[in-house]
């Protein structure tokens, strides 16, 4: 099946209250715009100097979302533009985006990104490091941030149990905390666990091979 075959596949298999972050890292700006021309506004890129090109040579109504793991030191260069960080797991993070915000006139959206995989390659703030930050009100120091959810990566398996324990435990922070702290986004689920995912209150999954193909 084609990109736009595969996008339009998935906007109709998906509840409509799921926004599809469509992940086009490593892919050309030619893949990427045959999704867009399907009406797909919303791309995941994992490194930030990719993100920047494509956002310079790309049409301007396309929302940004840097999903990976983000170095502070690079957190200036999408500053201007990025609409959501999908990937935040440490407050010296947090500081360094309220910083470049700050220095940009602009409040940026960013998503909590919690440890529920047991896999120690995975990032994210525990969940006692996340229901602290929640309590305290740590954010309220940084005004050119805003929290607006929660992110989180299940591990690598084909124990469909134990991945939707982890989804569960993600769902439940999201809801401990969703009034409180105004949370709207729950991003979890990829190509693999996506449906998972979505019956566990997912209301953003972030596809990429199942749209674009192997990497």
């Amino acid at each position: 099946m084609s990109i736009a075959e595969n996008i339009l596949r998935f906007r109709e298999n998906i509840p409509s209250k799921v926004t599809l972050v469509a992940v086009s890292k490593t892919k050309p700006v030619s893949d990427l715009m045959e999704a867009y021309e399907t009406g797909q506004r919303i791309f995941g890129e994992n490194k930030i100097q990719e993100m920047t090109d494509k956002w310079e040579e790309m049409p301007k109504d396309i929302q940004w979302h840097m999903i990976g793991h983000v170095q502070t030191n690079k957190v200036k260069y999408m500053a201007p533009y990025v609409n959501l960080i999908h990937a935040v797991d440490r407050l010296k993070l947090i500081k360094e985006v309220n910083k470049q915000a700050a220095a940009n006139n602009r409040v940026i959206d960013i998503l909590i990104q919690v440890k529920i995989a047991r896999e120690d390659s995975k990032f994210g703030m525990d969940v006692q490091e996340t229901v602290k930050l929640f309590e305290e009100n740590t954010l309220k120091n940084y005004p050119h941030v805003n929290v607006v959810g929660l992110m989180g990566m299940a591990t690598f398996t084909d124990n469909e149990e134990q991945v939707s324990a982890e989804f569960e435990l993600l769902e439940g922070l999201f809801l401990r905390f969703r009034e409180s702290a105004n949370l709207t986004i729950l991003s979890s689920g990829m190509s693999g666990d996506y449906k998972l995912a979505i019956d566990h209150g997912s209301t953003m999954i972030r596809v990429g091979s199942s749209i674009f193909g192997a990497r």
